[in-house]
């Protein structure tokens, strides 16, 4: 008799009766598996297939088919079953198990295909759903390709936004994985893992953990860096050019934007001739040293330079101050500018976007630290948040040629606040210093990509904002009288930063009898000590029992061996007694020998002095030559060592 594929039975009693009498006499024994029918997994919910009906005569997918469960030992109620059509036969592998309760058995067994008498209704896997939209589709293949090109039309309509450029990275969900590194924010070196000690440049508590987002599209670990740069998509149609097609048409001479006036003149000479179109620069400064104060200024400057009514305004951001508060500076400082828009926002996002109507001329972000990038995990200020920002502003500059101003606090040790990377991103950093007990101060230039960084400019805060110093070396010259008795001790330098020559003055001291060690400020100490000790030796000055004071006038830092000389100088003066005439100025370096060298550009620095009223200049022998073309106005004194220079300065006269 052949075994049955499923029973057929009308109600549950008699189900249960004829498992009784086709039960294997012996339970404990183990039942022999049928070979006919291939052994299958259990799945977790079983599909079968058993019948009951209170009809006479069920028939097949009739209203009297039932599912059996085995769990609760009945068989529950089913709805009626469709007949069998052409696309059941399409059904996806997954439903090719069926799970089919065995009477003779008495267990479940699973099948390849369903009994014949039936065929229930399923629901379509998505596979199913997107193969049958896939032929809806085709069906609509004419009308398709229209719908795609109006679409490609509309995208290529829609402007485009100058927020993504912030938004080009973002941040991982939930269940996504930070990446995470240990950054030195010293150096920028970048560790596996943390260490107290920076292990390539030893500065100690300067590893700070740094967690840089991941790319929704990107899955290589490195492809992040893709995103980073400020290259469009388009790239791969890009080809190498050479310098002469890049540079044609171009007017080098006109390029860069001008800054007009005295102010813009010290500006200018700092940055290598005015700014560059798509620059990023960098402003550091102490607190309070002034900073909001120049970027204010030289925005009014920009715009001064550009009067007509349809030039494109200066946008100044501020994240630290209302736009009151700005525009209660700017009343202070006389600007008045119309074509200067003030903003007072964080995101970054939202400042390109409020910006972008305007196409201003120049942006302005004060500060770095107080905007934030909102697809980036980090509150604002912190290490991943101000690189983060940075990048986005310098693919802004570089995708819309527009310069990009920043300013940056400054920490204990002097350096701009962040990672040290951030300096290596931007194209220009300035620094501006000053004393608060000075009115004076000096923008420098670290770095440069577009001009010297040996630059150096000169301001004054005055009570309307800061104006260009013309003659810098008043603020390091002390007026004096030439009988005064003070004068013995003092000695004038002649010094070089960048291409501007300046007149500084050395102060010396010499207390004999004295118990305490000398102090010296404003010239390195190895540096005075080394010139002290060749004064004894080589010019025989009993210096032993004296303690010797240095100082160099308005706080300026000699760091320059130009002004070697002019240190012995003010020794002598202060150890023998004997004044220093206020018209004699002194350039050159000392050797261990005693022996006078020369030093670079020397012929720039006679001019100068020569210029600025001296008689006399005491130079090594060596740079004679070099000076006597000049034909200045101003009485030149070789000297080949100490003991001359002495003999020549120090001599009565009589």
């Amino acid at each position: 008799m052949p075994v049955p594929s499923a029973a057929m039975l009308r109600s549950p009693s008699s189900l249960r009766s004829l498992i009784r009498l086709l039960r294997p006499p012996s339970p404990r024994l183990p039942l022999p598996l049928n070979p006919r029918l291939p052994r299958y997994p259990l799945s977790v919910c079983p599909r079968f297939l058993s019948s009951s009906s209170s009809s006479p005569s069920p028939t097949p997918g009739g209203a009297g088919w039932a599912t059996y469960d085995p769990l609760t030992d009945s068989l529950s109620a089913s709805a009626a079953l469709p007949p069998p059509s052409a696309s059941d036969s399409e059904a996806p592998a997954e439903s090719d198990a069926w799970g089919v309760f065995d009477p003779v058995w008495g267990r479940i067994v699973m099948q390849d295909s369903l009994p014949p008498s039936s065929s229930p209704t399923a629901v379509p896997p998505p596979a199913a759903a997107a193969h049958g939209e896939e032929e809806e589709g085709a069906g609509e293949s004419e009308d398709g390709e229209k719908g795609k090109g109006q679409a490609s039309a509309r995208v290529a309509r829609a402007p485009t936004k100058w927020s993504t450029v912030a938004a080009a990275r973002k941040s991982p969900g939930k269940g996504g994985k930070e990446r995470s590194s240990y950054v030195c924010s010293n150096c920028g070196e970048a560790h596996s893992q943390w260490w107290g000690t920076c292990r390539h440049c030893n500065a100690m508590g300067t590893v700070v953990k740094y967690v840089a987002g991941t790319d929704g599209d990107a899955s290589a670990e490195g492809s992040h860096h893709i995103v980073r740069s400020w290259i469009p998509q388009k790239s791969k149609e890009m080809v190498p050019q050479s310098l002469q097609e890049v540079n044609k048409g171009i007017n080098q001479a006109a390029w860069r934007i001008p800054l007009s006036g005295t102010f813009g003149m010290e500006i200018s000479r700092v940055l290598g001739g005015g700014i560059v179109p798509g620059s990023l620069i960098l402003v550091g400064g102490d607190p309070g040293v002034g900073k909001s104060s120049l970027i204010l200024q030289l925005a009014s400057n920009m715009l001064e330079s550009f009067k007509a009514d349809g030039s494109s305004p200066v946008v100044y951001v501020s994240g630290e101050e209302s736009i009151e508060q700005i525009g209660n500076r700017a009343h202070r400082m006389s600007i008045t500018s119309s074509k200067l828009y003030l903003y007072s926002g964080t995101d970054i996002e939202d400042i390109l976007d409020k910006i972008q109507p305007l196409s201003p001329r120049a942006l302005i972000i004060d500060s770095i630290q107080t905007v934030y990038v909102k697809s980036f995990a980090g509150s604002a200020g912190n290490l991943s948040q101000v690189k983060e920002c940075t990048s986005a502003l310098l693919r802004f500059a570089k995708l819309t040629n527009i310069p990009v101003f920043l300013i940056g606090h400054v920490t204990k040790s002097g350096d701009i606040a962040g990672p040290r990377l951030l300096e290596h991103i931007v194209d220009v950093v300035l620094y501006m210093e000053g004393e608060r007990c000075s009115s004076h101060r000096l923008l420098r230039s670290v770095k440069n990509r577009f001009g010297s960084t040996d630059e150096l400019g000169v301001f004054e805060m005055a009570e309307f904002g800061l104006q260009a110093v013309l003659n810098p070396s008043q603020m390091f010259l002390t007026e004096h009288d030439s009988d005064s008795e003070i004068l013995a001790g003092l000695a004038v330098a002649v010094i070089l930063d960048g291409s501007r020559t300046f007149a500084i003055e050395v102060q010396a001291l010499c207390v004999s009898g004295s118990h305490r060690s000398g102090q010296v400020v404003g010239i390195p100490t190895k540096r005075a000590d080394v010139i002290i000790s060749v004064l004894m030796k080589q010019a025989g000055l009993k210096l032993q029992d004296n303690a010797v004071f240095l100082n160099v006038v308005s706080g300026f830092e000699l760091t320059e061996t130009a002004g070697d000389l002019a240190i012995a100088a003010s020794i002598c003066s202060s150890f023998l007694e004997f004044p220093i005439p206020n018209d004699v100025a002194f350039i050159g370096e000392i050797g261990l020998g005693g022996e006078l060298r020369t030093v670079p550009r020397m012929d720039k620095r006679v001019i100068t002095v020569a210029k600025l009223g001296y008689k006399k200049c005491v130079v090594p022998k060596t740079a004679e030559k070099l000076l006597k073309p000049l034909n200045l106005d101003i009485e030149i004194l070789p000297c080949s060592n100490l003991k001359q220079f002495i003999n020549a300065i120090f001599r009565p006269q009589g």
